[in-house]
């Protein structure tokens, strides 16, 4: 069965609970299910290591986990119009793949989720899809056959799914339009993944 890797990283909640609707939206394709995983807080100063295995939510991704894939959906929260520099720790360190091309070819897609509605939602999902250029990725939209994407009054870009989760530590959540096109992606992502499979 083909498995899309969905990695994240989420400090208040809104991030994780996108990352589990675009999980529901890949799952809903037949032969393909979801690898969820997430990537751990990094500090410019580190006195404490954090453990191997999160407390809570889904475990930290690993090269393996790149390698099985076949298609890879990105999530972040956005750091001034960018990704969080925890998942940019995490690509920072996927030279190895790099060079030997082991991503090359395969589905890709973004999504993110900002504190206000023109807080850089579409120059931080910009910024995850670099990175995956450079590993020769197919990078995949929304498209404006999802109909959630002329009704929102929220998120929802072409570039990918985004959530408008508000300022403060307690984020709204994400409304019906947010997680239709979260589910969308999922989806969109698994099917092609599906078709690239070789036969």
């Amino acid at each position: 069965m083909a498995e899309i890797l969905v990695v994240y990283y989420s400090r208040h909640g809104s991030t994780a609970v996108m990352a589990r609707q675009v999980c529901r939206g890949v799952e809903s394709v037949r032969g393909v299910q979801a690898r969820l995983r997430s990537v751990p807080p990094v500090a410019a100063v580190t006195t404490v290591a954090a453990p191997p295995v999160p407390e809570e939510g889904a475990p930290y991704v690993d090269a393996r986990d790149l390698r099985e894939c076949a298609g890879l959906i990105l999530g972040s929260p956005t750091r001034f119009g960018n990704m969080a520099a925890p998942l940019k720790h995490f690509i920072d360190s996927t030279s190895d793949l790099w060079l030997s091309g082991t991503l090359a070819g395969k589905p890709a897609a973004v999504f993110t989720s900002t504190g206000t509605m023109h807080g850089g939602q579409e120059s931080t999902l910009l910024s995850m899809m670099l990175p995956l250029l450079h590993h020769g990725m197919l990078l995949l939209g929304l498209p404006y056959t999802e109909a959630e994407l002329s009704t929102t009054t929220a998120g929802g870009t072409p570039y990918g799914a985004s959530h408008v989760a508000g300022v403060g530590n307690k984020p709204r959540l994400p409304t019906k339009e947010e997680l239709a096109l979260c589910l969308a992606l999922g989806k969109r992502v698994a099917e092609v993944a599906l078709k690239l499979q070789p036969r």
